[in-house]
């Protein structure tokens, strides 16, 4: 969608009807022929159902998505007593995008509004008052609206059904030690007497997680990203590492369930550290402290690390993703 024109945000209005008319209102220049009008709190819509709307409204002029109604319905009067049973296999439940003509819709709107009237509580209800025959087209069970604290735990329950490819990724990296005031360690600015002998900033924490999410994607590793070898990296803060292997996660429809990174140094001292480490790395990610471990040990003053000449780190990241029988993710 690079080459797209985005429009300036509309202001809404105190309904959701005047806030649909303003933002027709905003396209009145533009003038396009169809204008499909969605629920934000529909936060599932698929790209089927996108290119089904604008078919049917290229055809009808006016279309909506529906889906059965699958349970019975009653009418009830004020105390609650039942009045009729309307027959179900006439009935549907409806769904946004609700795609129209653009100039119809609009003038509809612009007639309720002169009207006085506004209390629609879509866009299709709208079209049929103005006169318009408004079609339906198949919607989406899926395509449910978010409104109810249950709403969510129950979407946040399907989803994680559907990220059921869970796959666990390792990372371990290392840097000298050489010359300087300061070490970057999980993003955290530690004051030292040394610094890392490194072309980006050198922060073994973050570098080993990075290797940790792209394992677990079958990504290559942080050197095939970011060659040592590119002066674009130089210096760079390594934060940006990290972000880019989060979006890489999300560009495939998966999310991270845990993070860990165990620093492995004789000093500095990482227990006073690892709460601003763990506050650091979850900004940076996304995630909820609660799903990111920092944990130390040293290598009890044996080897490299042992006499202080440099730092290692060794990570492991758990994320999911939609389940590909094919393997391609």
């Amino acid at each position: 969608v690079s080459h797209l024109k985005y429009q300036t945000p509309v202001n809404g209005g105190a309904t959701r009807q005047a806030s649909v008319r303003a933002g027709l209102e905003a396209l009145a220049s533009e003038a396009p022929d169809i204008v499909l009008i969605h629920d934000a709190a529909r936060a599932f819509v698929t790209d089927k159902v996108i290119s089904r709307a604008i078919d049917a409204a290229l055809i009808t002029g006016a279309a909506i998505p529906v889906v059965p109604v699958t349970d019975t319905i009653k009418v009830v009067d004020a105390t609650g007593a039942i009045q009729a049973t309307p027959d179900r296999a006439n009935l549907r439940i409806a769904q946004t995008p609700q795609a129209f003509r653009f100039d119809t819709i609009l003038e509809a709107h612009r007639r309720a509004a002169r009207e006085g009237r506004d209390d629609f509580t879509d866009d299709a209800a709208i079209a049929e008052w103005a006169g318009l025959t408004v079609a339906t087209f198949e919607g989406d069970a899926a395509n449910m609206k978010l409104t109810t604290p249950e709403d969510f735990a129950r979407e946040e329950a399907r989803l994680g059904a559907m990220l059921g490819d869970i796959r666990t990724g390792t990372g371990y990296d290392v840097h000298a030690l050489t010359d300087g005031d300061h070490l970057m360690l999980c993003g955290v600015r530690v004051r030292f007497n040394r610094g890392f002998l490194a072309h980006s900033d050198g922060d073994v924490g973050l570098h080993a997680i990075v290797d940790a999410i792209l394992g677990a994607l079958a990504d290559g590793d942080i050197g095939s990203h970011f060659p040592p070898s590119d002066p674009k990296w130089k210096g760079a803060a390594s934060d940006q590492f990290l972000k880019h292997a989060v979006g890489l996660v999300h560009q495939r429809g998966g999310r991270i369930a845990h993070l860990e990174v165990t620093m492995i140094c004789e000093a500095p001292k990482i227990g006073p550290l690892r709460d601003a480490m763990r506050a650091k790395i979850a900004e940076i990610t996304g995630l909820p402290q609660s799903r990111v471990a920092v944990k130390a040990t040293t290598s009890e003053r044996l080897g490299f690390t042992g006499r202080q000449e440099g730092i290692a780190a060794t990570a492991a990241a758990t994320i999911r993703l939609p389940w590909d029988e094919s393997g391609s993710n």
